[in-house]
């Protein structure tokens, strides 16, 4: 493929513009002398007339010559267009007759496959082997990372190097890899699922004896099953990674996020089902992924194209790697989609502790490992309110996080798009390493909710001494308050109980009276037509080799890359063609803006009070999630052991109750802390007895008697540190962990404090 041209070569691929006067024919006059003296002058030519001036015509054939050189590098342009297309057409068969195996960019080899387990499943587990001269440990902790069954299919997580699992490998972690085929199992629930995922969950296990509990990361739509998983095998996983994940459905800001207006529109959950019997049983992602391309009409129509035509020299390849992705399109049993339209998407009821896998209540209040989710406000498919609302409805106040002993972190990006949270290389680079490198980190922090803070550091700093990034990462402690900041009011939540009640009564109309003359006349051979007359499916039969005509395209495509030249881009063309796009982008921006507000003042009149929510008002009743009474029992219980020691220890105790104090004196906890505390286990004379685990534990404990019986636990520090010797040491030490140079204002309050009360000068 050739390069750009430089300025010269432009130029001598450019129609010839005469220097001199015509000459009539004759060999130009010589301007130089063979014997070293100075030629004569050239007579001077006789002034043409006006209208011929070369001064006047120079204009004119510049623009000519610029237009034909735009004219030839549009053409081509075209032509390779095309003929990318018609690639893409080809990779897509490709890809189908080699039954869509996961899009990874890793060598991988299969563990355990669904379709051989008691309740019988699409998915499998693939380990991912190393790149060469990767070495890992089988002792670290490893990653299981499962990618999202929403209409695509697998290897988001890892399609280039730079993601998810090459962050994972990079750092020398066992990584595994859940993914999927095209047809579910016959008779599949998303049980089944549920069950499968736990069966890989403890094959990994088996597999790292050694080795911390898996990590385990969900994308988008498989987010909230790794946390219905984490609720009911609360045992079998360390921290949650949620990237992109709904959790709760209504979530959202008026005027910004119209997807969660669709369910209502189209009268709830019996769309889906009747989309199911015309397949014959089995929902075609494909009118899933037609629903996100709806979302933005600018990206589908327009841009997504227009920036490989623009940039034909160096786009196809990125463009036809996430495509291969994109156009994968995958199905779900008919079972699977009623479970998620009717009890996620429209009723809301995995937040209220409303959803049943089998016989299993699923509560999050249930879940006990570490959770992590990365949200954008740049996503307008999951944004942050889907991402994080939940947490309001699950715990009725700070304290229930504190009292279940969770661990909650989150970090939203400023503007990036929802693929883009996991596709991105300046994520992978950013975000995931930075959550990876610090998760051993953020199992160590005492229970509460922490924002995760990212910020560059200067050129000339130091890598970061957890992950060797060069960012500096804190954790600031949040109260719920600071969710509901995100949003700008949870009253337009108001609306969707009326859409649920609406949803149900469609759907046992449409059971009753629609689907059984749909299921009669609906034949497995008429579902695969439908499947295959897809919009997004047919495009490929037209832009293909299937398509005899684009043979023409492959032969033109071919010789105009032999003879490329494209045009430079200050060519007055080229600019305007760019001013037509800029123009027809607006133009599609203005057509959503206006669609989507439609959509939403028809929704809010469909539902609102003087609408259906009037005619069958369901009002939106407390969604808190109450804990099993034996479980309200045992916290309890606990809270009043915690109590009782208050009093009771020797100078760890003492120490780590300072160390809490001080460490969370300004509201933020920094990784450093963590290396600094375990150093300080093997090097400190008066830890040394101890392991870091032990003094983990010990300063959890502490962390609890503080906010349960703070001002006792603070008099207390005298009886735990009886002697001066005991209160320097302890607290020269917490401020050699803690202290990263000069205190701030509200590390040195805590300080002076600690002075007075321990009797320090």
């Amino acid at each position: 493929m050739a390069t750009p041209p430089t300025e010269e070569t432009t130029q001598t691929m450019q129609s010839p513009v005469p220097s001199a006067p015509p000459t009539n024919g004759a060999t130009a006059p010589i301007t130089g002398s063979t014997n070293g003296t100075q030629a004569p002058p050239v007579a001077p030519q006789a002034q043409p007339s006006q209208g011929s001036s070369p001064m006047m015509a120079l204009p004119f054939f510049n623009l000519m010559r610029e237009f034909w050189d735009y004219y030839i590098d549009a053409t081509q342009r075209t032509v390779m267009f095309y003929d990318v297309l018609r690639q893409r057409g080809n990779q897509f068969f490709e890809h189908v007759a080699a039954d869509q195996p996961p899009v990874l960019a890793f060598e991988y080899e299969k563990v355990m496959d669904g379709k051989d387990l008691p309740h019988p499943s699409n998915y499998y587990m693939l380990r991912i082997i190393p790149n060469k001269g990767q070495e890992l440990d089988p002792a670290k902790r490893p990653y299981v990372i499962i990618d999202p069954r929403a209409g695509h299919g697998p290897g988001i997580g890892g399609f280039k190097e730079s993601s998810q699992i090459g962050v994972a490998l990079g750092n020398g972690h066992p990584v595994y890899f859940v993914g999927f085929r095209p047809f579910p199992e016959p008779g599949q629930k998303l049980e089944n699922v549920t069950y499968t995922e736990a069966e890989f969950l403890r094959e990994v296990k088996r597999r790292h004896p050694d080795a911390p509990k898996p990590v385990v990361i969900g994308n988008c739509q498989a987010g909230w099953a790794v946390a219905m998983l984490a609720a009911i095998e609360p045992d079998l996983m360390g921290p949650i990674i949620m990237n992109g994940a709904p959790l709760s459905y209504w979530g959202g800001k008026e005027g910004k996020d119209p997807m969660r207006y669709l369910g209502g529109l189209n009268g709830g959950s019996w769309a889906a089902s009747y989309a199911s019997d015309l397949g014959d049983g089995v929902f075609d992602g494909a009118n899933l992924v037609a629903n996100f391309e709806n979302l933005n009409p600018t990206n589908t129509l327009w841009s997504k194209q227009y920036n490989v035509y623009a940039n034909i020299d160096t786009e196809p390849e990125r463009y036809l790697e996430f495509e291969k992705w994109w156009q994968g399109y995958f199905f779900m049993t008919r079972d699977e989609m009623e479970f998620i339209v009717n009890n996620l998407f429209v009723a809301n009821k995995l937040e209220a502790a409303q959803v049943k896998l089998g016989n299993t209540t699923v509560s999050l209040r249930d879940i006990t490992a570490p959770i992590v989710v990365f949200a954008s406000h740049g996503d307008n498919i999951t944004p942050p309110q889907q991402a994080l609302n939940w947490l309001l409805d699950v715990y009725k106040s700070d304290q229930d996080i504190l009292d279940d002993r969770q661990v909650i972190v989150y970090t939203v990006h400023k503007n990036i798009g929802h693929l883009g949270i996991f596709v991105s290389g300046k994520v992978a680079q950013r975000e995931y390493a930075s959550m990876f490198g610090t998760l051993d980190f953020i199992e160590s922090l005492p229970p509460g909710l922490y924002e995760m803070i990212i910020e560059d550091k200067a050129p000339d700093a130091p890598p970061d001494e957890v992950t060797n990034l060069r960012y500096d990462i804190r954790f600031e402690e949040r109260l719920l308050d600071d969710i509901r900041k995100m949003d700008d009011s949870r009253e337009d939540e108001e609306l969707f109980p009326a859409v649920s009640t609406v949803s149900k009564l469609n759907k046992l109309n449409y059971k009753l009276f629609l689907s059984p003359y749909v299921r009669m006349m609906t034949t497995p051979q008429m579902a695969a037509f439908r499947r295959e007359t897809h919009p997004n499916r047919l495009q490929h039969y037209i832009f293909s080799n299937k398509n005899p005509f684009m043979g023409l395209i492959a032969m033109w495509a071919e010789a105009a890359r032999n003879s490329r030249r494209p045009v430079d881009k200050s060519n007055p063309y080229w600019q305007m063609q760019e001013v037509y796009s800029g123009q027809i982008t607006a133009m599609l921006d203005a057509y959503t803006n206006v669609r989507d507000t439609t959509m939403e003042v028809m929704f809010k009149s469909l539902y609102g009070p003087t609408g259906l929510g009037g005619i069958l008002p369901e009002p939106l009743t407390t969604r808190k999630v109450e804990h099993d009474p034996e479980v309200q029992a045992r916290i309890e219980a606990d809270n009043a052991r915690l109590v009782a020691m208050t009093e009771e220890g020797g100078f760890v105790e003492g120490f780590a109750r300072i160390f809490m104090l001080l460490s969370r004196a300004d509201r933020d906890v920094e990784p450093q802390a963590f290396i600094r505390s375990r150093e300080a286990t093997q090097n400190h004379s008066r830890l040394s007895e101890i392991s870091y685990d032990e003094l983990r534990q010990r300063t959890f404990e502490q962390f609890y008697i503080l906010h349960l019986n703070f001002d006792p636990a603070v008099r207390a520090l005298t009886k735990l540190l009886p002697t001066e010797q005991d209160r320097r040491d302890a607290l020269e030490l917490a401020k050699e962990i803690v202290l990263l140079g000069e205190p701030n204002a509200e590390e040195q309050k805590v300080l002076a404090m600690l002075h007075e009360v321990l009797g320090l000068s």
